[in-house]
C-alpha cells in the first residue's frame, strides 16, 4: 500500500470513528443509585428508595420529558415485568423541561411486596425525541417473609375447638337443668 493510501485510510478511519462517537453520545445522562439507608437484606414489607439524576448533556433543551421507573422480576422460570401498582405510588415524573447542562434529581420510593430477585431501571424520553434512554440497572433480592406465624395461629387453632366444646357442654347442662325443673313442677 502506498504511503498516500495509508494516510488517507488513517484519516478516513479517524473521521469515521469521530462521527460514530459523536452520534453515539446521548443528549441525556441517567444515573441511578440506591439510597444509603436501604436495608442490606430487604424483606417483604420493607421500604427501599432509589435516586436518579437526569442530566441534559445535549445542546438543546429537553421539553416535555417523561421519566419512569420499571421493575423486572428475574427469578428463573418467572422472568417478567412487575406491575408497580402495589409497589410504588411514585411511578413517573412528567412534563419536566431541562435546559442544556441542567439536572433533575428524583427519589423513587418502593414497598417490597413479594420475595425474589429484581432489577430496577429508570427510562427517559421526551415529546420530540424518538429515543428512550435508560439508566444502569440495580439488582436486589427480597427475602421471603412468612405470612403465617405459628406463634399466633397455634393458640387460636387449639383454643377454638375447646371453646366450642365448652359452649356445647354449657348449653347441654343448661338445657338439662331446665328439663329437671319441668319434671319437679317448679
Amino acid at each position: 500500500m502506498s504511503p498516500l493510501k495509508g494516510l488517507l485510510a488513517a484519516i478516513f478511519t479517524t473521521l469515521l470513528w469521530a462521527a460514530v462517537s459523536t452520534a453515539a453520545q446521548s443528549p441525556v445522562a441517567v444515573d441511578l443509585r440506591p439510597d444509603g439507608r436501604n436495608p442490606v437484606a430487604p424483606v417483604m414489607g420493607d421500604h427501599l428508595q432509589f435516586w436518579s439524576t437526569i442530566t441534559n448533556t445535549g445542546k438543546v433543551p429537553i421539553e416535555g420529558m417523561v421519566a419512569w421507573i420499571s421493575l423486572v422480576e428475574i427469578d428463573p422460570g418467572n422472568e417478567q415485568p412487575v406491575d408497580l401498582e402495589d409497589w410504588s405510588a411514585h411511578k413517573a415524573v412528567t412534563g419536566v423541561s431541562l435546559l442544556p447542562g441542567q439536572r433533575l434529581q428524583t427519589n423513587w420510593p418502593m414497598r417490597l411486596i413479594k420475595g425474589g430477585d429484581y432489577r430496577v431501571v429508570i427510562s427517559i424520553t421526551d415529546r420530540r425525541g424518538r429515543q428512550v434512554y435508560t439508566s444502569p440497572t440495580i439488582q436486589f433480592h427480597v427475602c421471603q417473609k412468612p405470612v403465617l406465624n405459628a406463634g399466633r395461629v397455634l393458640p387460636v387453632a387449639v383454643a377454638v375447638p375447646f371453646l366450642i366444646l365448652g359452649l356445647m357442654a354449657f348449653n347441654r347442662a343448661k338445657s338439662h337443668r331446665r328439663n329437671e325443673k319441668t319434671y319437679i313442677g317448679i
